[in-house]
């Protein structure tokens, strides 16, 4: 699974939690989720459950920590699916 593809199923993942749609249709790694999404801090734990049950992985609290913006949720659902393999 490309970058590009976690992308476009993580926007899916967001959604329900995001405020600001017209900020989550033009999301990149950069975004920040609490400050460019306005995603309320206790979501965050909701968003990884449902990443976990979206791509079937397990996300530690190490890896949880490194979910602060679309980048690094990108790179711990690309580690987590490698890992599988």
């Amino acid at each position: 699974m490309t970058r590009q593809e976690i992308l476009n199923e993580l926007k899916k993942v967001l959604s329900p939690y995001t405020l600001d749609k017209e900020a989550l249709a033009n999301i990149d790694e950069g975004t920040d989720l609490i400050k460019d999404l306005k995603i309320n801090s206790a979501n965050l734990v909701d968003i990884i459950i449902d990443a976990e049950s979206k791509y079937n992985i397990e996300i530690d609290y190490d890896a949880a920590d490194k979910m602060v913006n679309v980048g690094g949720c990108i790179d711990v659902i690309e580690e987590k699916t490698n890992q599988q393999t």
